[in-house]
């Protein structure tokens, strides 16, 4: 197929208006299906809070904080480690953060991304569900009327 045998200028836009208005009018039924497909289709996805498994990440993005000081040591020994780590600390915490700050942009942009994907995720079940409880119906409004399955038709038809 050419580019040419698709973009067309005819038929004009009259055409296909009048066209479109010799169209019988479709079934209520159908009518009541597509606006809801389309509802469902159109409806904003709602905001959520931070999925459960990403919140525990979340809390431990920033690699630049660290645990106050401790020491196992008791005494005089355990509080100078302690005053030792805590200036230590006060005094490199630029230096650290310097150093860390391409890891936490990397972190938050990986966190971003999780949570991203979560949402698509949610999104595309939430049309999934939409859409087998549409099958669904249409096949219960088939078995209803009495009409054979495709299959059943074809299988007749081919004299089995």
């Amino acid at each position: 197929m050419r580019p040419d045998d698709i973009i067309t200028h005819a038929p004009t836009a009259d055409v296909v208006a009048r066209e479109t208005a010799r169209l019988p009018a479709p079934s209520p039924e159908a009518e009541e299906s597509l606006r809801r497909i389309l509802e469902a289709a159109t409806r904003p996805s709602t905001p959520t809070p931070w999925p459960t498994l990403l919140l525990e990440a979340r809390g431990k993005m920033d690699s630049r904080s660290a645990e106050p000081a401790t020491s196992h040591r008791g005494g005089l020994t355990g509080m100078a480690l302690v005053l030792a780590k805590r200036a230590f600390r006060f005094t490199f915490q630029p230096f650290i953060n310097e150093l860390l700050r391409k890891q936490v942009e990397f972190n938050e942009s990986i966190l971003d991304a999780l949570a991203t994907l979560h949402d698509v995720q949610r999104e595309q079940s939430r049309a999934q569900a939409a859409w087998r409880n549409e099958q669904e119906r249409r096949m219960a409004q088939l078995e209803a009327s009495g009409a054979p399955p495709a299959s059943r038709r074809r299988s007749a038809r081919r004299g089995r």
